[in-house]
């Protein structure tokens, strides 16, 4: 067995897959509600869903500690490390890491992701499966960036709310979309690591639809695709597009996820994303 040179460490944007190397160690941000603070992994999907159908305080998120980051260092147990960061466009996560350099006594490596959640998934899967092989951090960065080049990531949620309540959109838009019935189909900007509404639908299942189309708009008919589907609180969503994608494009891999708590504060609990690539991963083809 080959002995990796460096361990990966990533943070709670990540929404893993069983079907990929992403049992790494990840760094939790916390989810407040009023004065009371759980890591991510301490609260289920179905107690946040129950709190935010309440009338209780919206819940907040917190980046991940300095501190925290050191824990998922030491956790590894390697003087080396990679640590893969939710874009630092929607997150402090970053400085944070940046900040526990001085507390670890090893070599850090730090990669802002400039995306999250299945995205960020793909390109750990690439970190990691360098580790594995025995490569070095050079060359799991330069797979990392061409998993990134290659990957798109849209999402469509059910309700403008939450983003509202959250302070991520105007009280003026919210309202508008709501009464409209708007759902926007919306995309992870690599190049400002940033949300970029790219479409509407008139409705959630036409927001799926949009969904699919924006892949197959990028990729064009027929490419073949490794697709990573995200789903809130109904799983049939990502059943539904994965039938979509298949209407379109051989697929060579695909999984499915639940979107994480502190990523559901933001959509709300029905939420529906994709992140696509085209082809075999780098280090295969």
């Amino acid at each position: 067995m080959t002995t990796p040179q460096f361990a990966v460490v990533t943070d709670g944007g990540l929404d893993a897959y069983a079907g990929l190397k992403n049992s790494v160690p990840i760094v939790p941000f916390s989810v407040i509600f009023g004065v009371e603070s759980f890591h991510t992994h301490d609260i289920s999907r179905q107690e946040l869903y129950r709190r935010l159908e309440s009338n209780g305080p919206h819940p907040t998120s917190a980046q991940p500690t300095p501190q925290d980051w050191l824990h998922g260092y030491e956790q590894t147990g390697q003087r080396e490390v990679l640590a893969v960061t939710i874009s630092s466009g929607l997150s402090g996560s970053l400085n944070s890491a940046e900040q526990s350099r001085s507390l670890f006594p090893g070599k850090l490596t730090i990669q802002d992701s400039h995306t999250l959640s299945a995205a960020q998934a793909f390109q750990v899967h690439a970190a990691q499966t360098a580790a594995e092989r025995g490569e070095s951090i050079e060359t799991a960065l330069k797979w990392m960036k061409q998993v990134s080049d290659e990957t798109e990531l849209f999402f469509t949620i059910d309700t403008l709310e939450y983003l509202r309540r959250g302070g991520r959109i105007g009280r003026v838009q919210a309202t508008l979309g709501g009464l409209l019935n708007l759902k926007p189909v919306i995309h992870v900007d690599k190049s400002t690591g940033t949300y970029e509404n790219v479409a509407r639908a008139r409705s959630y299942k036409g927001g799926i639809e949009a969904v699919v189309a924006q892949v197959t708009k990028k990729y064009g008919e027929g490419t073949p695709l490794r697709v990573g589907f995200l789903y809130g609180n109904i799983q049939e969503d990502a059943d539904t597009a994965l039938e979509l994608v298949r209407a379109h494009h051989p697929i060579m891999w695909h999984g499915k996820a639940p979107v994480n708590p502190v990523l559901n504060i933001h959509t709300g609990p029905r939420a529906l994303g994709i992140a696509a690539a085209p082809g075999a991963w780098p280090w295969e083809k």
